[in-house]
């Protein structure tokens, strides 16, 4: 009866040991569905993985991945990086951040107006510098190295979606980014811009500036019929986006003449032909209305009177002022300056 009593006890003791173990070492760190995060950049230290991981783990399996950090010497392997756990537990996640065992994030190129835009959301969802990234876009000397200028760099950039490790260096994102640049531009794609009279760069420019002109979708292959018309009859495009670009004031509701005579190579009223690069990141969207542009005559357009984000179309320089009248009446009546 004692022994029996004795291998009860043992066996008991050894199914404790085990759930205890398993509980510090191999339970998944995560609370739920949510996966346990963390971002390790070059100045942080084992204290301060600790208290990412401390924050989004239950104390059981913090305490093993405390002791599964100290066994493995982790505080002398620190690799920087971006790690997602799921279904680890503490022993399995220390070996992946000892070993730089990273996870790739997803990284959406925005469609933003400027380098300094680009600049300041690439910083947040990489480790890199703002001002690093700011200062390889405004340098001829790196633009070159990818076909660019600094007037064309943002060509560089399709807002696509694409996978990459969260501290990739900046040469090799820009590489990669250029990389993706010419797999976006596939001969159809070139062959369709040919047809358009256009390069790559001069397609990305007008679609910078068709998609600054509406957010319809469907009406952007029609906008960007009317300025391929204007640019090969030699006029100027006289896009109000342009002004807005070259004056910084992006919230502008309305263009005033006076506005107009403003001195920059992005003015499209002083300046025939495109800009010497886009006004933004274009969509997708916009390179598509560019490439598959609609057919027709007309060389003016102006905002409806409707504000709903489309346009009146015209032939003639009169049937215009009638639109332009129209718009400015309601711009008038709502107040707008």
């Amino acid at each position: 009866m004692y022994r029996h009593k004795v291998l009860i006890c043992s066996a008991a003791a050894v199914l404790a040991a085990i759930i205890i173990i398993y509980a510090l070492f191999f339970a998944s760190l995560a609370k739920g569905d949510k996966a346990v995060s963390v971002d390790i950049r070059p100045s942080d230290d084992v204290a301060g993985v600790m208290q990412q991981v401390s924050a989004q783990t239950g104390a059981v399996q913090m305490l093993g991945f405390r002791i599964a950090s100290a066994v493995m010497g982790y505080k002398s392997h620190i690799r920087t990086g971006h790690y997602e756990f799921r279904k680890e537990g503490a022993l399995r996640a220390v070996r992946h951040l000892r070993n730089g065992m990273q996870t790739p994030i997803e990284l959406t190129i925005p469609s933003v107006r400027t380098v300094e835009d680009l600049s300041g959301q690439l910083s947040h969802k990489l480790m890199l510098d703002s001002t690093e990234i700011l200062r390889a876009l405004r340098d001829p000397g790196v633009c070159a190295r990818y076909d660019c200028d600094t007037a064309t760099i943002l060509c560089l950039f399709i807002p696509n979606t694409y996978e990459m490790y969260w501290n990739i260096p900046l040469d090799k994102f820009l590489k990669r980014m250029q990389q993706e640049s010419e797999a976006f531009w596939t001969p159809a794609r070139r062959a369709q811009a040919r047809a358009a009279g256009l390069t790559p760069t001069q397609v990305l420019t007008l679609a910078s500036i068709v998609d600054e002109e509406t957010a319809d979708n469907g009406e952007k292959p029609m906008i960007a019929g009317m300025y391929l018309n204007r640019y090969k009859q030699g006029m100027p495009l006289q896009a109000d986006p342009t002004i807005k670009f070259s004056l910084k004031q992006f919230g502008l509701k309305r263009i005033y003449t006076n506005q107009t005579f403003v001195r920059s190579p992005y003015n499209t009223y002083r300046n025939i032909g495109l800009p010497p690069g886009p006004i933004r990141i274009p969509s997708v969207a916009g390179i598509n209305a560019v490439l598959n542009y609609v057919h027709h005559d007309y060389l003016y357009m102006c905002a409806k009177e409707d504000f709903s984000g489309t346009h009146n179309f015209a032939r003639t320089y009169a049937e215009h002022l009638q639109n332009a009248a129209k718009y400015s009446q309601a711009l008038n009546q709502r107040g707008i300056e």
